[in-house]
């Protein structure tokens, strides 16, 4: 075979790697890879147990015949300066990465994390020609993200996801460099998490089957950092809680048990006493338990109703000075930890808020430079660019809003029966700017951003085709950098990478016909 190999003639294409590296330098000839013999100089767990994980994997197909090439010596060698550091947001992920025929493969990197990206990178230079494994040249690869928070939101208080399905998601995220899980745990709807502190709070689950033991929590918190993931749990308060928390007192949650229209923005309504303090008792052990795990929790903080409270209340005082009361009770409950609030603690109440607590704005361009101008960090989940459950229409029953009639016309068009619409194709990701119209001091506030999947119309079985692969494209503007590579350039890319996903068996939707796959350009609007 190696022999016929030789013969055949060579057609060379760029390397393939999704995001797209910083600096690379391609030259000579293609590689013949041993893959299952390639062996670290680096007895690191994590790195070690990555080049297994390549090992294991499928090799993306290619189309290329290889005339005369070369072959890769197995030593993979690793020089980090720091494999202490532990992971976080701000870890440097940066790294160089060298592949030739007489030095075989080299990682340089400032930290382990770094290393772990180069393998990342490492995985998508190999492609499998004839039953054997190439890389197609020679390379050098300086590589760096342009933001340190590159993130995707699940939702597992609105349906359930198992634990399989989470880790799949981890599993993706690594391909592509996304570095934060954030992982919306429970709602009014349902609370699955098991608690030391207060087991009873898990009868709020929708069955005995679908609950998160702690033990679950940190198995995913160590298979996520494994391959280089932050999980960031957010349990939301003092708005959207219900379940769970009336287990332990019925006096902590208002309006729990009334018809939701006119009190919450979705069914069942339910939030947390302000005036209670059994309330800051509770949320404290709560807390408590959980920043035991994780060195980063969202507390939510978003869409709280003032019509869910006594109007009494507001005789002689605002929501917002309301608000500020109860944050001065639990910032000293939060301060060991962390946070991260949704955008509304301050776009919708005019409260103080401490600049070490980082906003995540599902709102427009306007909050983004609001609140950067005002000091804080925001990471970017613009609704109308990043959330990737719109478009699909609604989930509540007996919804008027589409029945033909004249005045549905336009919700049922225009926003593709959904308030966030309309679905957000990867073209829409890629071209998004999460940096418009800032000056270079609010830019440098702007952590990164995430992808966001509420879940009413989603479970295990749909979870990951409602993610990739589209979400690929927030990946790479996220490490590479705003439009990098041009919609153009980036689209045979994103298919590739799914017609990847399929051959690692996960269950994601195709972007077009394949004929466009197969036809570079020829699909293009212009």
């Amino acid at each position: 075979m190696l022999i016929f190999l030789i013969f055949l003639i060579g057609i060379y294409a760029q390397i393939n790697v999704l995001p797209k590296p910083q600096v690379v330098s391609e030259y000579g000839k293609p590689l013949l890879v041993d893959l299952q013999n390639l062996y670290l100089t680096s007895d690191d767990n994590i790195l070690n147990n990555a080049l297994i994980r390549i090992k294991n994997r499928k090799v993306p197909r290619g189309s290329e015949q290889i005339g005369v090439f070369e072959f890769l010596p197995l030593q993979i060698k690793v020089l980090v300066n720091d494999f202490i550091s532990d992971l976080k947001i701000g870890s440097d992920e940066s790294y160089e990465l060298r592949v030739n025929a007489i030095d075989g493969i080299g990682i340089r990197s400032e930290t382990l994390w770094g290393a772990l990206r180069a393998l990342s990178t490492l995985q998508q230079l190999l492609v499998k020609i004839n039953n054997s494994i190439f890389i197609k040249n020679s390379v050098i690869i300086k590589d760096s993200p342009r933001f340190r928070h590159r993130g995707l939101m699940i939702d597992s208080a609105r349906n359930y996801l198992t634990i399989d399905s989470i880790l799949e998601q981890i599993d993706i995220m690594e391909l592509v460099k996304m570095n934060v899980l954030h992982w919306h745990l429970v709602d009014t709807q349902s609370w699955p998490l098991e608690l030391d502190s207060y087991p009873q709070m898990s009868n709020d689950a929708f069955s005995i089957d679908e609950k998160y033991k702690i033990s679950d929590l940190k198995f995913i918190f160590e298979y996520a950092r494994e391959r280089g993931v932050i999980v960031i749990p957010e349990i939301d308060i003092p708005g959207h809680a219900r379940a769970g928390w009336r287990q332990v007192d019925e006096e902590i949650v208002i309006c729990g048990d009334c018809f939701w229209k006119g009190l919450a923005v979705e069914p069942p309504p339910g939030q947390l006493d302000i005036l209670n303090n059994k309330t800051y008792e509770v949320i404290n052990n709560v807390f408590n338990e959980m920043k035991f795990i994780f060195n980063t929790i969202h507390v939510g903080h978003d869409e709280l109703q003032k019509s869910c409270y006594p109007q009494e209340w507001f005789q002689n005082q605002t929501l917002s000075e309301m608000i500020q009361l109860y944050l001065n009770k639990v910032f000293p409950i939060f301060n060991t930890a962390n946070i991260i609030m949704w955008d509304d603690i301050i776009s919708q109440h005019n409260v103080n808020l401490p600049q070490n607590i980082t906003l995540q704005v599902w709102h427009g361009f306007d909050v983004v430079k609001n609140l950067t101008n005002k000091g804080h960090q925001v990471i970017v989940s613009s609704a109308d660019h990043l959330y990737l459950d719109c478009g699909h229409g609604g989930f509540l029953t007996n919804d008027k809003r589409y029945v033909e009639a004249p005045e549905n016309d336009e919700f049922n068009s225009g926003q593709a029966g959904s308030w966030c619409g309309p679905y957000k194709t990867y073209q829409r990701i890629y071209s998004f700017n999460i940096l418009k119209n800032l000056t270079k001091e609010q830019q440098s506030l702007v952590v990164g951003a995430e992808a966001v999947l509420w879940s009413e119309q989603v479970d295990s079985n749909v979870l990951t085709s409602s993610i990739w692969p589209r979400t690929a494209a927030l990946a790479e503007t996220l490490w590479s950098g705003y439009k990098v590579d041009g919609l153009k350039n980036f689209t045979p890319r994103i298919f590739k990478f799914r017609e990847w996903l399929v051959d690692l068996n996960y269950k994601v939707p195709p972007l077009a016909s394949k004929y466009c796959l197969l036809n570079p350009n020829a699909c293009n609007y212009s």
